[in-house]
């Protein structure tokens, strides 16, 4: 009995057994057939295969730029663009689309991911403080078109944030693309290699092997000779036929997923350094344009000269009249003759009485002498002008150098209850340099001016400005509200007035005698000097301390007075433009640069004296 119920108890264990082993082969072949189907679903993007980091170093005048990693893309990005790739590629017929659409996507997707990281390329750099908010509602505006106001994420800008002005300069003018079909050659290409070893491999496919090598070399010699579409052989189409029928033959078979997904990500690093690359070379010669002075300018200058000294001009000036308190004064800080010669024709043209205008343009050594006899061979009405050289006059200081007024792009980053929701993100602000506080000592026997910009068009009557009673305060100046003091992280541990709308150049009424009364220059250097060190440019630096020298002295004007923003933005109303008595191109599209916004330059160009003869010499041609 003992014996049988052994044997009984033997054969149930060995049963059991039997069965654990079955269910682990069932379970080892559903494990089988699930890797292969979730590496089809597209799962095997989470597994990179390795590669060099690479990386692109920003240029000289970016070092605000971050560095670019083409090895750290996420797996959902990654996946997306490759699956665009692939259908872009198809040779099926796709519905009707755009043709710049496919670019365009893979340029917002890396400029979206670029400005998740830090450095704006901002001169100088001075960023708004971002509000707590992740969402806003942002309006984008498309020229020819209504404004559309979508829900966006704040790390998700448009390129304006990152690249100002120069995105909105782009679309205006933007070219249609001359190498589209020898871009397309090499996405064919690509692909072409990326399937090409595994139908290699297949046996049975030896004439579909001879078809793809022969068409890869012929891509291959006519892309080494060719980098426009204008240079492509006459019968190129029929090339791109047969490359399009052979890769849609080769898609037919099963290939080596891991070989078409390294090529596949071979290109997706190439396009993106390469697409980073062009960013950044155009961002810096647009850079370039707009901060060097153009050939014809030059030119003018040093025909200019020459003709002062050749020709021994003397101007007539009339010292008592320069020196009149009772008259009114005009100073200009400028090393443009063409920019200076429209700000005072524009003012005298719209001048009840002209000959109480007294013009004061001071200039630097270089351009003292262009900037006099341009003036001698162009009077203008009775005004009278005088030239001055900064460099040369006794100021108690031996190196005097002269300082155009500085310009600062502020960018905001987020939120709805930021400003910079509403509609325009980011803001040129204007600013005193070094220059202006001198003019108490360069005027001393004046007490009393009107500061104008050299990038000022006037199209009223400024004699009211002298009538203004200031009320004991130091500067008469337009505010912008759009920004404020507290939203600048840079004057984050300074004392002041966070809702302190900031004031903007251009146009500004100087009391000098109320300047030298509360010492306002020595007031600016104190605080220039205790913010130098801290490895900020002197162009931020002068920016902190004007701000916070003016601090309860600046006499707010009607908005009317003076209209800024036509060097950057692309939506004023012409209504606001025929309002404003002065019309400020503050930004980097200056209306005598060929980029400047062509919708403005008329109003610019009205004033311009085009009958002198060296314009037409040395072609210049706003």
């Amino acid at each position: 009995m003992k014996g049988g119920g052994g044997g009984g108890g033997g054969g149930g264990g060995g049963k059991r057994r039997w069965k654990v082993l079955v269910i682990g082969v069932m379970v080892l072949v559903i494990l089988s057939m699930l890797v292969p189907l979730a590496f089809l679903l597209g799962l095997h993007n989470t597994f990179h295969s390795p590669g060099p980091v690479v990386t692109v170093q920003p240029s000289s005048l970016f070092n605000s730029f971050s560095r670019i990693n083409a090895t750290k893309h996420s797996q959902r990005d990654i996946s997306d663009r490759v699956d665009a790739v692939l259908q872009k590629l198809n040779p099926v017929p796709p519905e009707k689309r755009d043709v710049n659409e496919g670019s365009r996507d893979m340029m917002n997707r890396t400029i979206i991911r670029d400005s998740k990281k830090k450095g704006v390329p901002v001169s100088p750099p001075l960023v708004a403080n971002p509000s707590p908010a992740n969402k806003t509602k942002t309006e984008v505006s498309y020229k020819g078109g209504q404004r559309a106001i979508v829900s966006v994420d704040e790390s998700q800008r448009t390129c304006q944030v990152k690249y100002g002005s120069y995105c909105l300069w782009r679309e205006e003018n933007k070219e249609p693309m001359k190498d589209a079909k020898v871009k397309h050659m090499k996405d064919l290409l690509f692909v072409a290699r990326a399937y090409y070893p595994s139908i290699a491999k297949i046996p049975s496919q030896n004439k579909l092997t001879r078809d793809m090598k022969q068409n890869i070399q012929e891509f291959e010699r006519i892309l080494s000779e060719t980098s426009a579409d204008g240079d492509l052989p006459p019968q190129v189409d029929k090339k791109f036929q047969k490359m399009e029928a052979v890769i849609a033959k080769a898609k037919a078979f099963p290939v080596d997923c891991n070989n078409v997904d390294k090529k596949l990500r071979q290109i997706l690093d190439l396009t993106e350094d390469e697409a980073s690359f062009h960013m950044k070379q155009s961002v810096f010669l647009y850079q370039l344009a707009v901060q060097t002075m153009p050939k014809s300018l030059h030119c003018l200058s040093m025909r200019l000269t020459v003709e002062h000294f050749k020709s021994g001009s003397v101007d007539i000036e009339n010292s008592e009249k320069f020196s009149d308190p009772s008259l009114l004064h005009f100073v200009i800080i400028s090393d443009s003759i063409l920019a200076s010669s429209v700000v005072i024709n524009s003012t005298v043209v719209h001048a009840r009485e002209s000959k109480n205008f007294v013009f004061h343009v001071v200039t630097d050594e270089q351009n003292y002498f262009a900037m006099k006899q341009w003036f001698i061979r162009n009077p203008c009405k009775q005004a009278a002008i005088q030239v001055l050289n900064i460099e040369k006059m006794e100021l108690g200081n031996s190196d005097v150098k002269l300082s155009l007024p500085t310009e600062f792009r502020v960018s905001f980053t987020g939120g709805e209850n930021s400003l910079a929701s509403q509609g325009n993100r980011t803001h040129y602000l204007s600013s005193f340099s070094q220059s202006h506080y001198l003019l108490s000592k360069i005027f001393h026997k004046l007490e009393k001016v009107v500061v104008l910009d050299h990038d000022v068009v006037v199209q009223r009557d400024l004699s009211p400005l002298w009538e203004l009673d200031m009320e004991g305060k130091v500067n008469g100046a337009v505010k912008s509200c759009s920004v404020r003091l507290g939203q600048l992280k840079s004057l984050k541990r300074r004392s002041f007035d966070a809702n302190a709308c900031l004031w903007m150049s251009g146009l500004n009424v100087i009391d000098l005698a109320r300047w030298r009364e509360l010492g306002v220059s020595e007031t600016y250097r104190e605080f220039y000097k205790q913010m130098s060190g801290g490895g900020e440019s002197r162009e931020a630096i002068a920016l902190k301390a004007s701000l916070l020298t003016f601090q309860d002295k600046v006499y707010a004007l009607d908005d009317k007075w003076a209209l800024s923003g036509l060097g950057h933005d692309y939506y004023i109303k012409p209504q606001s433009i025929k309002n404003a008595a002065t019309l400020h191109y503050n930004g980097n599209m200056k209306p005598w640069l060929e980029m400047g916004i062509p919708q403005y330059k008329s109003y610019w160009r009205e004033h311009l004296n085009r009958e002198d003869g060296f314009l037409t010499d040395c072609n210049v041609n706003p």
